[in-house]
C-alpha cells in the first residue's frame, strides 16, 4: 500500500535516522523522500512516501510506530494512506468570502460527478456558513476578526480524518508547518489567476492593466513556495473583447470560470489521474 508520511518539529539531529531505519527494516520500499530544514523558523520537515508491505502488517501498524518515534524526538508525524479506507475520500473545503467555488464541489460530490465527501468545511470568515447548512456539512470558523488559528485548523483536518484539504477561495497564505504537515498532494488551492504569469492577491487587475484579453484561474497543488508553477493540475481561461469593464471582467471569472476550474482540477486529484512527486505533476501510473 501506498504511503506517506510528514515529519515537522523543531530543528535538531537525528531526526530522520529512525523513520527511515523502520520502513526499511519492514520491508517497505521507498518511493520518495525529502528532507528540508527552515533556518528562520528553526523548523525541521520531512516528506517520505513508501511502499508498505503487507507482510509488514496494517498500516495502523505503522502509524502507532511513527507516533512512538514522534513522542520521542518531539516530531509531529502523519501516517496517511488513501487506499486505507474503503469508503471516498474525504475533503474539507476551505473557504473566505466567495461561494461559488465551494458550492460547485459540493454540487458536483451531491450528484455523483465528484467521487469524494466533504467532511468539513472550514473559514477564517461566517461568509460560507449558510452554504455548509444547505448542504449538511459541518461549518467551523476558525478565525478571530479574519485572523485563522492555525492550531485549530490542524486540530480539525485530523479530527474529520480528512483525506485532501482544498482551498476554495481561502484568501490566507497557509504556514510552511502546515504545508509539510500535510505534504505530498494532500492540499488542493484554487487561484483566481493564470500562473505563473499572474500570482498574488490582485490577478485579475494585474492582467487587466496588462491590456490582457484571456483571463483563467488555476488549480495547483500547495507547497511551502507560494504559487509556484511546477505544480498546476487544471487551468481553465475566458477571452473577453477589447475595453470589456474590469468588473465584469471579474464577474465572469469569479461565477463562471474559477468554481468550473477548481471542480475539474479537484476531480483529476480523485479520480487519480495525477499525483504529485518531488514537487512535480506526473501521471499517476498506479491508476
Amino acid at each position: 500500500m501506498h504511503v506517506t508520511i510528514t515529519a515537522v518539529g523543531p530543528d535538531n539531529r537525528g531526526l530522520a535516522d529512525p523513520i527511515v531505519h523502520y520502513v526499511t527494516d519492514a520491508g517497505a520500499n521507498i518511493h520518495e523522500i525529502q528532507m528540508y530544514d527552515h533556518d528562520a523558523e528553526q523548523l525541521f520537515a520531512m516528506l517520505l512516501r513508501v511502499e508498505w508491505p503487507e507482510t509488514a502488517g496494517a498500516v495502523s501498524t505503522l502509524r502507532e510506530a511513527m507516533r512512538d518515534i514522534g513522542e520521542r524526538k518531539g516530531l509531529s508525524i502523519r501516517t496517511w494512506a488513501r487506499d486505507e479506507r474503503k469508503d471516498l475520500p474525504r475533503i474539507a473545503l476551505c473557504t473566505t468570502y466567495r461561494p461559488e467555488p465551494a458550492r460547485a464541489v459540493l454540487r458536483d460530490i451531491r450528484d455523483g460527478r465528484l467521487k469524494a465527501q466533504c467532511a468539513v468545511m472550514i473559514g477564517n470568515r461566517n461568509a460560507c456558513r449558510g452554504l455548509a447548512e444547505d448542504f449538511g456539512v459541518p461549518f467551523h470558523n476558525i478565525g478571530k476578526g479574519g485572523d485563522p488559528d492555525y492550531g485549530e485548523m490542524t486540530r480539525l483536518f485530523d479530527e474529520y480524518q480528512v483525506d485532501y484539504m482544498v482551498l476554495a477561495r481561502y484568501m490566507r497564505v497557509l504556514p510552511p508547518r502546515i504545508c509539510w504537515e500535510f505534504a505530498g498532494g494532500r492540499i488542493i488551492n484554487l487561484h483566481h489567476g493564470l500562473l505563473p504569469s499572474f500570482p498574488g492577491f490582485r490577478p485579475y487587475q494585474d492582467a487587466y492593466v496588462r491590456h490582457m484579453l484571456t483571463y483563467g484561474a488555476t488549480v495547483h497543488f500547495i507547497i511551502p513556495e507560494l504559487d509556484a508553477g511546477d505544480q498546476i493540475i487544471h487551468q481553465g481561461t475566458f477571452n473577453v473583447f477589447p475595453g470589456t469593464p474590469l468588473e465584469e471582467i471579474t464577474r465572469i471569472g469569479e461565477t463562471d470560470n474559477e468554481p468550473n476550474v477548481l471542480s475539474e482540477g479537484l476531480r483529476r486529484v480523485i479520480d487519480r489521474e495525477v499525483e504529485l512527486h518531488f514537487h512535480r505533476i506526473i501521471k499517476n501510473s498506479r491508476k
